[in-house]
């Protein structure tokens, strides 16, 4: 069996990455698509074993159950053509009850088997303390399942296919490998980014003749994404999990510096993954969707959400968000609010409601844990005070003569911005709620700086030359992310040099890797952080 852990593992980025390059380069048109497949499989595979058959089920299940939406779609379509005009509208109201029981039925079975897998143990834990509570001795037996890796990313593309037939957004794909293809492509079936079905199915069986320009850029974007991982994501790794291991021992200073440097990490580790996938893609001539867009240049938590794991976020709005707010029971509730409290406060009643539910969903789908539900809580939390109090900011900064399109006034949104991350990160990496609020806690009450001036912090995992080299690299990035605010495409500029000075860039970033990468004895690497949700 292969020794696969993460796409940044020798075995994927040494063999499987380069034999399917290979193998797609040689091959004719019609044999790419299978060799897509077939490697997609194999890693799949080498992943989760016997596990694949969990990606099986969804796949053969959504083709069934899109097929059978189809023909239903077809059939009442004629039948309310061929129907007497005053007929219409009762027909077109049984055929879409009928469809929606078939499309609950076929998301059922999805979300299903993720509930089933992912959440059993956390309700059972949380039902025998409520018995324990109750003074009862009846306690159940906590299930331990072992999940496929990243079966919360392809059943949301699993339903997201399933919600776009039903809208007759796609038609339902009669070709079950071309399906199958776009449930599995290898670059992104454990961590993202999470497709639709629109966006890179036809590009996947299509598979496009290799170009040279496509993999320059792939492979530019895939180290990019190596240096990320390798420079700061693993450096951090062994400081964040002495600290968060054993937060009793230390003070508030060295708790915030830990929350710091875990949000930092699992930025570098969860945006250096989307390159290395991305970059896979591009390999093969496949545009997938960007995942992340500078999201630590937000200047508000509701823009942040819009910057960063953006196919989640999007899913969330338009599965979740737009359906709720727009259903008729919310409508109403809308058209009677806007009477009583106006154009500002009304609407936002029936949009804290469809919030509610989409920063709930957003909370569990990271993990089944008081902890990530509290995540998904604060978030909402602070997204829904930014929609009551902006009126209030709008007057107050009014009063005060203050440009909120200034440059300081945009720094202190953005600073603002990213405290509140770091204390939300802190909760979401913390183990359990009761140790997020103890360290957190500590971060307002207990602040001392002790522990740099005995030296000790520089014996928590990370020496001085660590953080100097973490602090280099952070500033690189954000240099190159004030040039990518501007619209500045680093890699167009670099095209357009001479392909000496192109390699010469190449080159100098993988001795980078090479010399700054935190790798052999006295580092820890970082497992893959999203791959597990």
């Amino acid at each position: 069996m292969l020794s696969l852990s993460s796409y940044f593992s020798v075995t994927y980025l040494a063999l499987i990455l380069p034999v399917t390059v290979v193998l797609y380069a040689v091959l004719p048109q019609r044999f790419r698509r299978l060799v897509l497949l077939a490697a997609s499989y194999i890693f799949f595979w080498a992943v989760s074993e016997k596990l694949l058959v969990f990606l099986l089920a969804a796949t053969c299940s959504i083709h069934y159950f899109g097929l059978w939406l189809a023909d239903m779609q077809r059939e009442s379509d004629a039948c309310i053509a061929a129907a007497p005009k005053e007929q219409r509208k009762e027909l077109r109201r049984q055929a879409l009850r009928k469809q929606r029981v078939v499309l609950a039925f076929a998301i059922g079975s999805q979300l299903g088997t993720l509930l089933v897998l992912k959440y059993t143990p956390f309700f059972t834990s949380n039902i025998n303390s409520l018995l324990q509570f109750a003074g009862s001795s009846v306690q159940f037996e906590i299930p331990a399942f072992v999940m496929p890796i990243g079966i919360s990313f392809y059943t949301m593309q699993a339903m997201s296919y399933l919600f776009d037939v039903y809208r007759k957004i796609i038609p339902a794909d009669r070709n079950l490998f071309r399906l199958a293809l776009f449930m599995s492509f290898f670059p992104q079936i454990m961590e993202g980014p999470i497709c639709r079905y629109s966006e890179t199915a036809e590009q996947l069986w299509e598979a496009p003749k290799m170009q040279y320009q496509n993999f320059l850029s792939g492979i530019q974007r895939i180290f990019y994404g190596v240096m990320k991982k390798l420079v700061v994501a693993d450096r951090l790794n062994l400081f964040i999990k002495n600290i968060f291991s054993g937060y009793e021992n230390y003070d508030g200073f060295v708790i915030a510096v830990a929350a710091v440097c875990y949000t930092l990490q699992l930025y570098m580790d969860f945006s250096g993954t989307m390159d290395l996938v991305i970059g896979s893609g591009e390999i093969f001539g496949i545009t997938m969707p960007e995942n992340f867009k500078r999201p630590f240049f937000s200047a508000s938590i509701s823009e942040f959400w819009k910057r960063w794991h953006i196919t989640l976020g999007a899913w969330f709005k338009d599965y979740i968000f737009y359906p709720m707010s727009m259903s008729k029971p919310l409508k109403k509730l809308t058209v009677k609010a806007r009477k009583k409290l106006g154009n500002h406060f009304g609407p936002l009643i029936a949009g804290t409601i469809a919030l509610f539910c989409v920063w709930l969903s957003n909370g569990l789908w990271h993990g089944a844990g008081w902890h990530y539900i509290f995540f998904g809580m604060y978030h909402f939390a602070l997204i829904l005070c930014g929609s009551i109090f902006e009126p209030f900011a709008l007057k107050i900064t009014g009063k005060l003569h203050i440009s909120r399109s200034s440059r300081p006034y945009r720094c202190m949104q953005i600073i603002r911005t990213g405290i509140l991350v770091c204390i939300g990160e802190l909760f979401f990496r913390a183990h359990g709620l009761r140790a997020g609020l103890v360290m957190f806690k500590k971060m307002v009450t207990d602040f001392r700086l002790t522990t740099v001036w005995d030296q000790s912090f520089f014996t928590l995992g990370m020496d001085r030359h660590d953080f100097l080299i973490t602090a280099v690299f952070v500033v690189f990035l954000f240099i190159i992310g004030i040039y990518q605010e501007k619209g500045v495409v680093l890699r167009q500029c670099l095209a357009r040099r001479n392909v000496c000075v192109q390699y010469l860039c190449f080159y100098a970033l993988i001795m980078f890797v090479v010399i700054f990468g935190a790798y052999g004895r006295g580092y820890v690497p970082v497992d893959p952080m999203y791959a597990g949700f």
